[in-house]
């Protein structure tokens, strides 16, 4: 009869729907109160409608499961402060120079992006909680000397204590990390965020780490859109590493995940974070969308 029940459209439309979760289904499973680290910055970070989205996947995870934490950059956001408060930036081999005045601000910034994000879970109806590396003992560091230059309090971590987050994670808060930590004087240093990540990833033998970025992915030749990489074990990373087929920023950042896997990390990801719901797609799908970097027995 016409005009009852529902149209065929709408029909697949839902059948589509419950096909999603259903392909989901395993990997709720196999994720089920395991730890996943998400580093958040990039494009996603700016954008008001990428990060609420950022947020809600989080918040999803959580939701099925998974323990996550976030540990956030900030890098934009504290050029535009040190410009906007009137400071010349000043840089030695393309690298940021912090002296103590721009330690103040980032610090200062860090904060604000770190409780504004905070502020997004709560929206959500979740507890989350914003700590830096100095809280807890978290992240201890020494001053870092790239290629022999003194840089300022820019620090390089020396080690761990990831009690803090143990603690809220077994409370049930979603952390966020800001990538600031203390050295042996108690002294102040702004910690590269994916550095952090990665160690805060390794300190609680994490299942996972994603890193949100503004690139989709690995490619072995980025001219060729064709030469995509998917998956990758890490010594197939290194390989890449070695034989130069990397350039520019992504050199560290590969190095990072390399380190990750090798340190007890079940998975890497490398997600283009301008993509919405790049998380969800990543981990709840078969095929994925990003880079994946695995140990080299891990078949899931």
């Amino acid at each position: 009869m016409e005009g009852h029940g529902i149209e065929k459209n709408q029909m697949e439309e839902i059948q589509k729907k419950a096909g999603v979760l259903i392909e989901a289904l395993p990997y709720i499973q196999q994720f089920n109160r395991k730890i996943i680290v998400v580093k958040y910055g990039g494009s996603a970070m700016t954008s008001e409608t990428l990060r609420e989205n950022v947020i809600k996947d989080v918040a999803l995870l959580k939701l099925v499961g998974f323990k996550p934490v976030i540990v956030h950059g900030g890098g934009k956001e504290i050029s535009r402060w040190v410009g906007k408060v009137g400071m010349e930036p000043n840089f030695i081999n393309g690298l940021r120079v912090t002296d103590a005045d721009t330690m103040e601000v980032a610090e200062m910034v860090l904060n604000k992006v770190n409780k504004g994000l905070v502020q997004l879970v709560e929206k959500l109806g979740m507890r989350a909680i914003g700590i830096s590396g100095k809280d807890g003992g978290l992240l201890k560091v020494k001053k870092r000397y790239p290629d022999g230059e003194d840089i300022g309090f820019v620090g390089e971590i020396t080690g761990v204590d990831p009690t803090v987050l143990q603690d809220l994670l077994e409370k049930d808060f979603l952390p966020v990390v800001a990538p600031i930590g203390m050295d042996d004087n108690f002294d102040t240093y702004n910690i590269n965020a994916d550095d952090a990540a990665c160690a805060i990833a390794k300190a609680l033998n994490a299942e996972k780490l994603a890193f949100l970025t503004d690139i989709e992915g690995l490619y072995k030749d980025i001219n060729d859109k064709s030469s995509f990489i998917s998956r990758l074990t890490a010594d197939e990373a290194q390989k890449l590493l070695d034989d130069g087929y990397i350039g520019g920023g992504m050199i560290p950042k590969l190095g990072n995940c390399i380190d990750a896997i090798r340190g007890g990390v079940n998975r890497v990801h490398i997600l283009d974070g301008r993509i919405l719901h790049c998380l969800l797609l990543e981990i709840f799908t078969q095929s994925g969308i990003g880079t994946a970097i695995v140990k080299e027995d891990d078949k899931f």
